[in-house]
């Protein structure tokens, strides 16, 4: 179960000017009920990389517990009975994660939600979480309002719409930002999986090292890009009293 996928993020950004960015990076896919133990990777402690579990969730409890305690709220408390994390790790106890996903299955293996936990650059983090029909059509489609401030170029009237491709050989995620008009963003994370081991961890290592900065320095960088295109800057709204937005499934719609 545990994975590395070797993932390619773009954003596309369709008005009122384009603007388009492609970074690659590393992405683990985790058992929260049985990480692994392998070499150059640690759970709570520092390491080449490291899972911290107060970076997820409400920060207090165990990801896994907020998670299970989010589904029982929304009407799922069966679709917690096992939580795989898919997220990027810190690195020498660094790191910057915009996007988290957790897939929540039941006792019969059934994947029945998904929640995307989205970071901001102020310290915040929110969860959206969107049910899974049995029997779901592939690629999964889910939507949700946008409820929680990210970019200073983006307003909040806005809408979600997520195409997931789960984790296997390889991983897609696509995301339309919608407003009344249309398309104003598109982003995607893709990539192949790989052998979660100490050796693909240092071979990882060698070829991001200085991933633990990364992504936090192309925000920033991207965002200067953006704003010199003449993008207007919207005031920081407050983050949302709820931590979770609930979501929807996409009905009626086939791979």
């Amino acid at each position: 179960m545990n994975a590395l996928y070797a993932v390619r993020v773009t954003h596309t950004r369709t008005r009122p000017r384009h603007h388009a960015l492609a970074y690659r990076l590393p992405y683990l896919l985790l058992d929260l009920d049985s990480p692994p133990r392998v070499a150059w990777f640690s759970l709570n402690r520092f390491n080449l990389f490291s899972l911290y579990e107060r970076d997820h969730g409400d920060g207090m409890a165990a990801p896994n517990q907020w998670v299970r305690a989010c589904l029982a709220e929304a009407g799922l408390a069966d679709a917690g009975a096992r939580i795989t994390l898919m997220t990027m790790p810190r690195f020498l106890g660094l790191g910057f994660n915009p996007l988290s996903l957790f897939l929540c299955h039941d006792a019969a293996g059934e994947l029945r939600a998904v929640l995307y936990e989205v970071h901001n650059t102020f310290g915040q983090r929110h969860g959206y979480l969107c049910p899974v029909a049995p029997g779901a059509a592939m690629p999964l489609r889910q939507t949700a309002e946008k409820h929680f401030y990210v970019s200073p170029f983006m307003d909040m009237a806005l809408r979600y719409r997520f195409t997931l491709t789960l984790p296997g050989s390889a991983v897609g995620l696509h995301i339309a930002v919608e407003d009344d008009q249309g398309t104003v963003l598109r982003a995607t994370l893709a990539g192949p999986r790989r052998p979660l081991t100490g050796a693909t961890l240092l071979r990882t290592a060698l070829c991001h090292p200085l991933l633990g900065i990364k992504v936090l320095a192309a925000i920033h960088w991207e965002a200067l890009l953006i704003w010199r295109k003449g993008y207007g800057v919207r005031r920081r709204s407050p983050a949302p009293a709820m931590s979770v937005t609930i979501g929807e499934a996409v009905p009626g719609m086939s791979a």
